[in-house]
Formats: C-alpha cells, sequence, structure tokens
C-alpha cells in the first residue's frame, strides 16, 4: 500500500466513524420514539374502546361519573397504571390507580386544568429509574372530526414493565449497530472505488506529464542542435541547476519552473539566423543586438504555454547580472529571479566546461576562476557559496558522459521533482 492508499483509507475510516458516531445514535433515538409512539397508538386504541363500550365519551349527562368510573377501574391495570377521567370543563370525575402507579404517581410532575385540544404524550424517567409514559387525549365523539366539540379529557400514566423496556433497549440497540455497521460497510466499499478512480485519474495525469516533459525536451533539443550540434547541453545545465536549487531548498513548483526553464532557456534562438547563431568568432554591435533578441522571443514562445509558463523566470532573465549589467532589464540583485540566478551560475559552468562549435573546453580550476571573479558582478554571491562547494564533483561527473547518460541524470531528477 503506497502512501496516497494509506492516507486515503484513513480518510475514509475516519469519515465513516464519524459517520457511525453521528447516525448510530440519531437512529438509537428514533427507533425509541417509534417504539413510544407504538405503545401510545395501542393505548390510546384500547382505552378508546372501553371508553366507548362504558358509554365514557360523552360526559356531560347526569351518570357521566359512574361511567367514567367503570371505564377507569376497566382500562387500568392493563394499558395504562393510572387512569384519571375529566368532564368537558376539566373537573376530575374518576381515577384509578394500580400499585404500580401508586408508586410512581409523587414524582410525576402536576399540571392545572385540561384544556388541550389534541393528543400528545411524554415521557418519565423518575429518579427511582421507572420509565413512565403519560398519555394525554382529549374526548370526541367521532374520531375523526377533530372539528367536534371536546366532551371530556382522558389522561393515563403507564408504567413500562421490565421486559418492555429491555425489549426496547435491544431494538433500539439493534437499530443503531445496524445503522453504525452501514455506515461502515459504505467507507469500506468506497475505498477501492476511490483508489481506482484516483489511480486511472494519476495515470491519465502521468500520461499528460510525459507529454509535457516530452515537448519541453524537444523544444531544448531543437534549439540546442542549433547552437552547439548536441542537446546535452541542455541536460547538464538543468542538471546542475537542480543540484544547486535542492541544497538551495528549492522544491515543487518551484524546482519544476526551475528544470523546465533551464531546458528552454534559449529556445528564442530558434529565431536567430545561422549566421549569427553560428558564427564562429565575436559578434559586432548589430549582430548582438539581433542575438539579444532572443530573449524576448524565447518570451513569446513560452508565455501562454500553460504549466511552461513557469520557465518564463529563467527564460526572461537569464542573462541579467547581480550587478545590473544585464540584459534586456537591467534587473539586480535580488530583482532578478532566484531561478534565474541559479541558472545563471550553472550555464556559465557548463559553457566554459564544454566544447561548442566556436570553443574548445576549459579546464575546472579555469572555470572556476572565472566564476570567481564574476561573482558579486555577474552571479549572486549566495548561489555561488552553495555552488562551490560542489562544483569539483559536479565537472567530475559530468566529464566525459555521453547524452544519454546526461539525460538519465536529469531525468531522475525530473521523476523526482515532477513526482513521476
Amino acid at each position: 500500500m503506497n502512501t496516497f492508499q494509506k492516507r486515503t483509507a484513513i480518510r475514509i475510516a475516519a469519515v465513516s466513524i464519524l459517520l457511525a458516531s453521528l447516525a448510530s445514535p440519531i437512529a438509537w433515538y428514533v427507533a425509541r420514539e417509534s417504539a413510544e409512539e407504538s405503545i401510545v397508538a395501542l393505548a390510546v386504541e384500547e382505552s378508546g374502546r372501553l371508553l366507548h363500550q362504558f358509554d365514557a365519551i360523552d360526559l356531560s349527562g347526569p351518570q357521566a361519573t359512574q361511567h367514567a368510573t367503570l371505564a377507569a377501574n376497566a382500562i387500568s391495570g392493563g394499558m395504562f397504571d393510572i387512569v384519571e377521567i375529566y368532564d368537558a370543563q376539566g373537573r376530575k370525575l374518576a381515577e384509578s390507580v394500580t400499585p404500580e402507579g401508586h408508586a410512581v404517581e409523587s414524582s410525576l410532575p402536576h399540571h392545572g386544568t385540561p384544556d388541550y385540544t389534541t393528543a400528545f404524550y411524554n415521557g418519565h424517567k423518575p429518579a427511582s429509574g421507572v420509565w413512565a409514559l403519560r398519555v394525554f387525549v382529549p374526548l370526541r365523539d367521532s374520531a375523526t372530526d377533530m372539528s367536534r366539540p371536546i366532551t371530556g379529557y382522558f389522561e393515563g400514566v403507564r408504567v413500562m414493565p421490565t421486559w418492555q423496556q429491555d425489549q426496547i433497549f435491544n431494538n433500539s440497540l439493534s437499530a443503531a449497530l445496524m445503522v453504525g455497521l452501514a455506515s461502515l460497510l459504505c467507507g469500506g466499499a468506497l475505498y477501492p472505488v476511490v483508489v481506482h478512480l484516483s489511480a486511472d485519474n494519476e495515470r491519465k495525469a502521468q500520461e499528460v506529464l510525459d507529454s509535457h516533459i516530452s515537448m519541453m525536451e524537444a523544444l531544448g533539443r531543437a534549439i540546442a542542435k542549433r547552437d552547439s550540434d548536441t542537446g546535452a547541453h541542455n541536460y547538464r545545465v538543468a542538471w546542475i541547476a537542480a543540484s544547486i536549487a535542492e541544497q538551495m531548498g528549492l522544491a515543487g513548483s518551484d524546482m519544476q519552473a526551475l528544470i523546465a526553464g533551464s531546458f528552454l532557456h534559449d529556445v528564442g534562438k530558434i529565431g536567430i539566423p545561422d549566421a549569427i547563431l553560428l558564427k564562429p568568432g565575436k559578434l559586432d554591435d548589430d549582430e548582438m543586438r539581433v542575438m539579444r533578441t532572443h530573449v524576448a522571443q524565447g518570451e513569446e514562445i513560452v508565455n501562454g504555454m500553460g504549466w511552461l509558463e513557469g520557465a518564463n523566470a529563467v527564460v526572461a532573465a537569464h542573462h541579467e547580472k547581480w550587478n545590473g549589467s544585464g540584459y534586456p532589464r537591467q534587473l539586480s540583485g535580488e530583482d532578478i529571479p532566484l531561478a534565474a540566478r541559479i541558472f545563471a551560475v550553472a550555464d556559465v559552468f557548463d559553457a566554459l566546461c564544454s566544447k561548442r562549435p566556436y570553443k574548445e573546453p576549459m579546464g575546472f580550476d579555469a572555470a572556476m576562476v572565472i566564476l570567481e571573479k564574476d561573482t558579486a558582478s555577474h552571479f549572486d554571491p549566495s548561489v555561488m557559496a552553495v555552488f562551490r562547494p560542489m562544483a569539483r564533483a559536479t565537472f567530475d561527473r559530468l566529464a566525459g558522459i555521453s547524452e544519454n547518460a546526461t539525460r538519465q541524470l536529469l531525468e531522475d531528477r525530473v521523476r523526482h521533482h515532477f513526482e513521476m
């Protein structure tokens, strides 16, 4: 399992556990409420049947108290342990209480004269731990027409027996566990789907990145072959620049921009005539003016090329100098992008140590004498301070190796910094 898969598994597991921890209590509550409502509905239905049986619905006649008393006695001990029946004015006509009802009656909250118009219930759990359901039902001569006048009130208290409490607890627990398990199973089912989709997306992104890098290399080789008859210069200078940048802590998009810029630094030379580009001797002033236009042409090429726009910092500023005497904008010091300052050291070092159509390679010591002389004028002293200790090893590593070997060196850095 790679890092991404581990991270994905941890995140999906965390979300699944969070969902389970939130959904399970809700499922517990809903299941318990549903059980209570079912018990209340059954109790009210049974009580209504007995109230009708004993003519205790219309409680306005002379025998209202007698009928209410008979109904209360019949109902108590069945679905309810405390039964109270009131007339339409809220006067209590009858009450019947079982021993279980007596045990909890004193702990139940008292209320005033009944005046409610719809049935409702609430639960109570006194300090003794007994669970009681209290039901309030307005009586009408029609069970369906709520516009009919209220003829009385029925109030009942059911003390939940232990077996019923256990049943509700077990059913609620089962519902909560099922919901929690479903949340965890959904997370488990999502994991391979997410990993598969991510792997497919990563593969496609890798293909796009490969094509971008291939395009970068093709552009770099095209101008390198015009300028020096080899593409190795771009590989070497990009590898040297990346090596310096690693020591300076560059990473991520900054490093990617430096590598792309190093490869494409002279892309604007594609528009320079061969007579000037390949001239073996020194360029005159007019030729130099034409040669310097390669910077602007290079900027035009890389601008608008999506991810290759990051190369612009090096393309636009690789001929600027620390003291401000460079071109085309005469930037100085830290106004020059760091990538361009790093590249300047790598580019000059490689140019001095490499064979070109117009010169032979220079030895390490002679090349370093020039770099040291131009430090603080051409080169950023802080970049030279990083490069100086690694210069000899860099020179030895690149000495005499083939273009393919140089390409492999850079490819290793590309794969690392582009996360390939």
